[in-house]
This record gives C-alpha cells, structure tokens and sequence, in this order.
C-alpha cells in the first residue's frame, strides 16, 4: 500500500447552515450513545457521559470537534463550580434498596 496525497475537502464544500450542523451533531450524539450502550455499558453511565458532553459543548459554545487540548486546560479555571451540577446518586440507590424491601 502506498501514500497517497489528501486534499482539504473544505475548499470543495458549500457551507453547511447551523441547522445541518445541528443535525450533523445529533447524528454524532446518537452514534456515540450506540456505541456505548452496544459495548454494554449502563444507561445511567451512558446518560452520565451524554451529560458531560453536553456540559462541555454549552461551556465550550461551539462544536466539540473544534476543542483543542488547551481549551481543556482552562476548563477547570474558567467554570465556577457553581455551574458544575452533579447529581448525588446514593440516595437514589438507597430508595431503590427500600422499595426493593418493602416489595419482598
């Protein structure tokens, strides 16, 4: 197999509108949480790693795919915890474990 030279498809492409960019980037969302849940991971690991994205793209405020390792770096100085939301788990899995109780 030989090298072949690659040219930037860019300058060949119309622009896309925002709403083909939103499509483009469902599409990868869908891809992604396919691909995990294919790979057997839980839905609430799933929802947790869809949550993050989602976190990163609106602090980020374009497409993923545009982040460079830099822009990473700043993330933690940049976002007040304030706007971190975590969601406590326990007490969801302790009100599991009661109903699951009361149930037997």
């Amino acid at each position: 197999m030989g090298l072949a030279a690659v040219r930037d498809l860019r300058e060949f492409r119309d622009p896309v509108s925002a709403e083909e960019l939103e499509q483009f980037e469902t599409d990868v969302l869908a891809g992604f949480v396919l691909a995990r849940a294919s790979a057997g991971l839980a839905d609430g690991t799933i929802r947790g790693d869809v949550g993050h994205l989602d976190q990163m793209r609106a602090w980020l405020g374009r497409p993923l795919w545009d982040m460079e390792p830099a822009d990473a770096d700043v993330g933690d100085r940049v976002i007040p915890q304030a706007e971190v939301h975590v969601i406590p788990q326990a007490p969801v899995v302790a009100q599991a474990s009661r109903a699951e109780d009361a149930a037997r």
